[in-house]
């Protein structure tokens, strides 16, 4: 009696048959290959295909392009809007309750360009509504300047809350300016104001806002007052004497 053949063996015999194009074990049911014809002879046995060279990279998307031409293609204030709410390339948006687009007289003389929302302005889906937000109302109520009655208008560099209000990253800033700087060119505000620090560094170039704060400079060919933000304000009450003198020196730019 023959003994029972290895599993060597029975792979061995396995890849014979597969050289020979054998693709199925078992059939549903029985075929007659003879009555078949030649055309359902074996398949020839398989041959290694050329090396096809490696595999073509998907492209990468650039988001700052992206948000460039979103931001270009919108024609005025509400297609902006629209455009960033479309924008997928920022991640902030996926942790964010809104969109914190702007508040105030989109056709105001005045521009205020904040750093990025905070808890409250993520709930309410507007800028500047926490208890800084109110400081900064009765800041610029006292030359003149309302969100609600006419010559205030008010947006953020970053339009989607940071989590746990941490400093934008500089590809964040980088990725959203377009949208900045098309909204500008929507409202054309004859001034603006670059409050804090992060709002300094993306439309001026520069930081350390103690330093610069008074100064006029100019950012996207408009005159640009940088103050400090109204938070920093209250957690420094004795700044508010230069923040005083900051809104005169815009009261009188405004009226000179």
């Amino acid at each position: 009696m023959e003994s029972d053949p290895s599993p060597q063996s029975l792979l061995a015999a396995l890849a014979w048959q597969v050289e020979l194009g054998a693709d199925e074990a078992i059939a549903e049911t029985p075929v007659d290959r003879y009555a078949l014809g030649p055309a359902s002879a074996p398949a020839a046995p398989r041959t290694a295909s050329a090396d096809p060279g490696p595999l073509p990279v998907a492209e990468e998307t650039d988001p700052v392009r992206v948000a460039r031409q979103a931001a270009g293609a919108a024609v005025d204030l509400e297609g902006l809007r629209a455009a960033m709410a479309a924008f997928e390339g920022c991640d902030l948006k996926r942790g964010a309750r809104n969109l914190v687009f702007s508040d105030g007289d989109p056709a105001a003389r005045v521009m205020i360009v904040g750093e990025a929302p905070g808890r409250e302005e993520d709930r309410a889906g507007r800028p500047f509504v926490g208890r800084a937000g109110q400081l900064l109302d009765r800041m610029f109520a006292a030359i003149g300047l309302s969100r609600h009655e006419g010559g205030l208008y008010i947006t953020n560099v970053l339009p989607w809350r940071p989590p746990q209000n941490r400093d934008p990253l500089p590809e964040e800033v980088a990725m959203l300016m377009p949208f900045v700087e098309r909204h500008v060119e929507l409202a054309a505000p004859e001034l603006l104001v670059l409050m804090g620090n992060i709002s300094c560094g993306a439309l001026l170039g520069r930081r350390g806002i103690t330093r610069l704060r008074g100064q006029w400079g100019e950012a996207l060919g408009r005159p640009a007052l940088p103050m400090v933000h109204p938070a920093y304000l209250l957690r420094n009450p004795a700044a508010k004497r230069e923040a005083w003198s900051d809104l005169l020196s815009l009261r009188a730019r405004l009226a000179g």
